[in-house]
């Protein structure tokens, strides 16, 4: 959990992942494991196994929702253009931090323009849209010339405060667990196999892919001899949905289509074998770094799993049971056969 508070702590909106990245990497360092990155700036960890013919590939992705300046307006403030799927009410109030194309920092909170209730009648009521959203510069600026003396301009990345916190009951609330709650769990799991000198069976790819969030993260760099591709991401709450916060969640279906069924009830078996808790779920409004490949074309076994998570893309959540059950799950699964069809 704090290996997940930590990299939730980097900005790393889609399309500027870089120093998240080099994190993951100085974080395997000492592992001995292979490491390269992609022309997309993802990074691939490779792990040998017995069978260097067929391979695995898990991936889970670091880049998380974020936004751009769109506008410099008139009086200052900063009009924006979302980057990844949200809704403007999931951020409004939110702290955030304007980089420059320089590196330098600025922080602000993204609000409405009609925010007080003592000049706007219809303060509740105006429209949460890219018009109405702004940022409010932690500076002394009051017009657009003077934000620009800063540094600011148009396709500055703006990132969201995660605010995380681990709590005494066993809770990691934050912006950005989807999806770098799977990605701690990965990078406990390549340091697992290392540190306790396992075999696995099939050479194993670890894809930390930076472009899920805006729809082609995990859709290219997949080595041919890959024949089963494990996205881990999180498993959406609300209602109709079995997931929750306290077991692994197995995808049966999302906006794209089922995944693979072989695949899927391998994954049910090893987790009744191996007393891990689980719910099979449906996310219709959702697509993974699988899902991608699949459209992309490969010829791939493709399944998706992954912790419980409360409130996804807004203010997140899940339980370190969650995690944990995941993580088992993983374990179990790098060290398993192949499913056959």
């Amino acid at each position: 959990m704090e290996v997940i508070k930590q990299l939730v702590e980097i900005p790393s909106p889609s399309g500027n992942t870089d120093r998240v990245i080099s994190f993951v990497e100085e974080y395997l360092s000492d592992c001995g494991v292979q490491m390269s990155r992609t022309r997309k700036g993802a990074l691939i960890v490779t792990i040998e196994g017995e069978d260097t013919s067929n391979h695995r590939l898990l991936t889970a992705h670091v880049d998380t929702l974020g936004a751009m300046v769109k506008d410099i307006k008139s009086d200052g403030r900063l009009r924006l253009s979302m980057i990844g799927g949200y809704k403007w009410n999931a951020v409004e109030g939110e702290y955030c931090q304007i980089e420059t194309a320089s590196g330098k920092t600025f922080t602000g909170t993204i609000l409405m323009h009609q925010t007080s209730v003592h000049v706007y009648k219809d303060a509740g009521d105006a429209k949460r849209n890219e018009m109405n959203i702004e940022v409010r510069i932690d500076e002394k600026v009051r017009k657009a010339a003077e934000v620009r003396e800063l540094g600011i301009e148009v396709g500055d990345f703006v990132s969201f405060d995660p605010r995380a916190e681990i709590t005494e009951s066993g809770y990691i609330k934050s912006r950005h667990l989807d999806d770098k709650a799977s990605v701690g769990m990965l990078l406990q799991l390549i340091r697992h196999i290392k540190e306790s000198m396992l075999t696995l069976p099939y050479t194993t790819h670890f894809l930390i892919s930076n472009n899920e969030e805006i729809g082609y993260g995990g859709n290219s760099n997949i080595p041919e001899e890959t024949v089963e591709y494990l996205a881990v991401d999180m498993g959406a709450l609300g209602d109709g949905q079995a997931s929750d916060e306290y077991t692994v969640s197995i995808c049966a279906k999302d906006s794209s289509g089922p995944y693979h069924y072989g695949l899927r009830k391998h994954l049910v078996q090893l987790a009744e074998e191996n007393g891990v808790e689980y719910k099979v779920d449906i996310y219709p409004y959702y697509g993974s770094d699988a899902s991608a490949a699949i459209r992309a074309g490969f010829d791939i076994v493709h399944g998706l799993i992954g912790a419980g998570i409360d409130a996804s893309h807004a203010y997140e959540r899940t339980h370190e049971s969650s995690l944990q059950h995941t993580e088992k799950l993983l374990f179990h699964y790098v060290q398993s056969k192949m499913v056959t069809k």
